[in-house]
């Protein structure tokens, strides 16, 4: 979440241009999208023994909300949300723990990222000077 929404304010601090950092905001999410997809079942067994071994509970607030939004709207739900909620990782392995196919996480993610980016990035640029003051230190 936090990595996406640097990548634009990164892209116009290195001075890049707009279809630059639109061009590697997608490819940082999907480069997270195509590894998670295919280790996304194993992570997330790794995360369930890890919760249970530290007692915690199998449902909180955010895996209801979760559940919620798959129960709903499917994967393109959670692609929607996942760069502005959940993160790449977190939106990847989610789906893949459902039971989507790679192919439709793939194709899912990257409308998503094709969308979140071209928006996210046009408002740092269009409001660049803006965002510059809270970078410089």
């Amino acid at each position: 979440m936090v990595k996406f929404f640097a990548g634009p304010l990164t892209g116009v601090t290195v001075g890049l241009t707009y279809l630059e950092s639109v061009l590697l905001t997608i490819a940082g999410m999907m480069t997270t999208v195509i590894i998670f997809s295919i280790i996304g079942r194993a992570f997330s067994k790794w995360i369930s023994a890890r919760r249970r071994a530290k007692n915690k509970p199998v449902f909180n607030k955010s895996n209801r909300r979760i559940i919620k939004i798959w129960k709903n709207f499917g994967v393109a739900g959670v692609a929607f949300l996942t760069p502005i909620l959940l993160t790449p990782i977190v939106g990847t392995v989610v789906a893949a723990l459902f039971g989507a196919t790679r192919k439709q996480i793939f194709l899912h993610m990257l409308w998503s990222a094709i969308v979140w980016s071209t928006l996210l990035n046009l408002m740092v640029f269009e409001f660049g000077d803006f965002a510059s003051q809270f970078i410089e230190l």
